[in-house]
């Protein structure tokens, strides 16, 4: 009877905790689930309470992919991401693997240094970024764009605890064979550490795919900015146009669902293993 109890105790807690990740998840899911249906609805359904569209129509599709210039805004926030997201990457591990593998004169500060710009708000660094840029020409071009953001803080952070924790009989061992250090860094660190380097990559182009205030504040004409500007521009003090605004977010959202389907199976085994390390 104690076993039984036991047993029926801790399916019973089980099935609790299933129920609240099930719960949860609808939490989480059901705000881009109301950005589809509101995409779908007509103009006379947007503010109805309805979980389904009484009536299915593609014109805010049509009127959000005419109102601004949608697939030249993409194409931008894509090719930006991209380039950010490859540059961050590429800094980050030659800055993380020079702090963890070798110990020079200043290292700590410079390591300290870097962890303090992580701290500083972007507000505090907007103003001479904006005035660099501006002097180099880069206004409303997609250099103005990319360059104040190739190197990121908070990936050098978190690739020099990886490489950090990286066996150091192997890397002696790789130097003994007669690698070099550039080669022990691609050809015997790289290949053991795709999980936090992939999860990180993703973060990284995460956010710079939903970065909105530095494209407001470097581009002004919509040819040169991102999509994410360009949702802006369905708010007006005349009215909003929610059912396009829709949309256009459903539109803006595809390139990251596409690749969350297409690398799933990396993406969660990048997170489980960098939890797990």
């Amino acid at each position: 009877m104690e076993k039984a109890g036991r047993s029926f105790g801790s399916f019973t807690a089980v099935t609790v905790k299933h129920f609240a990740l099930i719960a949860l998840s609808l939490l989480a899911v059901f705000p881009l689930y109301w950005m589809v249906v509101t995409s779908l609805k007509p103009e006379s359904e947007v503010f109805t309470s309805s979980l389904f569209p009484l009536h299915i129509t593609l014109d805010n599709y049509v009127q959000a992919w005419n109102a601004i210039p949608m697939g030249r805004m993409l194409t931008n926030s894509i090719v930006v991401a991209v380039i950010q997201t490859v540059m961050q990457l590429l800094t980050s591990i030659l800055a993380a693997y020079a702090f963890a593998r070798w110990e020079f004169r200043g290292s700590n500060l410079i390591y300290g240094l870097i962890a303090l710009t992580w701290l500083v708000p972007f507000q505090v660094i907007m103003i001479p970024n904006y005035v660099a840029i501006s002097g180099f020409g880069w206004r409303d071009q997609l250099a103005g764009l990319i360059v104040p953001n190739i190197a990121s803080a908070f990936a050098v952070l978190q690739l020099y605890n990886a490489f950090k924790s990286y066996p150091k009989t192997l890397i002696e061992a790789a130097r003994l064979d007669g690698a070099s250090d550039w080669g022990v860094l691609w050809r015997t660190i790289m290949p053991n550490l795709k999980a936090p380097i992939a999860s990180i990559g993703i973060l990284l182009f995460i956010t710079s795919w939903n970065d909105y205030f530095w494209p407001l504040l470097v581009t002004t004409k919509l040819d040169n900015s991102t999509v994410q500007k360009g949702l802006q521009m369905f708010i007006s003090s005349d009215g909003n146009m929610w059912g396009a605004l829709m949309a256009a977010t459903t539109i803006a959202s595809l390139p990251v669902l596409i690749i969350y389907l297409l690398l799933q199976r990396q993406i969660i085994d990048s997170f489980v293993k960098g939890g797990l390390k």
